[in-house]
């Protein structure tokens, strides 16, 4: 029997705080048995609700709600979420629409399932520790994040525990000792990338040499298939990473392409180091010069992997050529 909410033992998180929660689930009835209530319990108390999982779970929980869905705002997460850094700036854009943290509201976000890539796991597994960077102090609002205990490598169940301050499983809420702490998360990404292969391509570049890393990344990438608008989209974003390198890396950097499957790669490593964990993540303001680079490449490629190490940032930007 599912548990109602008079069942379930109170959480740390005041009701003025962020509550980030992992909703540990095994198969499709105790997903709804959990999300359904949490709706309608959210619709019942007048807070804008906002689920955001792919299918079919999405619309297996829109069945469920039935009328009070009418209330409720849907979103495939495999289309909004396909590149893990889009999720933060949709919460932020919910967020903004109602009340921008004076009211409370609530959303299901379900950003990993077992069919991810593995760099795209990387990402979204970042992507869920930064949540708790992102909206810390944002005010009265519950996201709860289903994992699919089924599905899911045991390993990937693991880290959520280490990115979410409240776990959910078998109807029970509690405060989970497991998880970082905030200054954990915020720290530069550091986690080792897979290297590049032996036969990439590579062109070094300086501020003057710029014009070069788009005929280098056009031929590239027309050779291994990617067709415009595309092609134009994944051209722009490395000419943007490679001038960030010029302007904020030591002036000089190397761009490295390669194709892997129905992937074309390419990778910026310069000298310089990004201090920010929400780089590329946040909006800039239309006045601010600084993070454009960063935001146009996620919002153009299909991945983006940030990584600071003591000798430099490494930027490997993903486009597939079969879409």
């Amino acid at each position: 029997m599912t548990r109602t909410s008079e069942q379930v033992s109170s959480a740390p998180a005041g009701p003025e705080e962020f509550q980030h929660e992992a909703l540990l689930y095994a198969g499709s009835d105790e997903f709804l048995g959990a999300t359904v209530p949490f709706v309608a319990e959210g619709v019942a108390a007048g807070e804008p609700v906002l689920v955001a999982v792919p299918e079919p779970r999405l619309s297996a929980l829109r069945d469920a709600v039935g009328d009070v869905g009418r209330h409720v705002a849907f979103a495939d997460m495999a289309r909004i979420g396909a590149n893990p850094a889009h999720i933060i700036p949709v919460w932020r854009d919910f967020l903004d629409r109602h009340g921008r943290g004076t009211r409370p509201v609530r959303g299901i976000g379900e950003p990993i399932w077992a069919d991810r890539g593995p760099d795209e796991l990387v990402e979204c597994q970042r992507h869920e520790a930064l949540l708790n960077v992102a909206f810390a102090g944002s005010g009265a609002w519950r996201l709860l994040c289903p994992y699919d205990t089924t599905t899911l490598d045991p390993s990937v169940v693991d880290e959520a525990r280490r990115s979410h301050p409240i776990l959910s499983q078998a109807g029970t809420r509690q405060a989970n000792a497991d998880c970082q702490d905030l200054d954990a998360m915020g720290r530069p990404f550091d986690a080792p990338l897979p290297p590049s292969p032996a036969i990439a391509d590579s062109v070094d570049f300086v501020s003057i040499t710029l014009p070069s890393v788009r005929r280098f990344v056009a031929r590239l990438a027309a050779g291994a298939g990617l067709l415009p608008p595309r092609l134009d989209d994944l051209t722009l974003s490395v000419h943007e990473i490679a001038a960030n390198s010029v302007r904020h890396g030591g002036g000089t950097g190397v761009v490295r392409g390669w194709t892997d499957g129905e992937r074309v790669v390419f990778e910026v490593a310069d000298r310089g180091h990004v201090v920010d964990p929400l780089a590329g993540r946040t909006k800039p303001a239309l006045q601010g010069v600084h993070g454009r680079g960063l935001w146009m490449a996620h919002q153009l490629c299909d991945l983006v992997q940030l990584r600071t190490f003591a000798a430099g940032t490494v930027v490997r930007l993903h486009m597939h050529t079969n879409r």
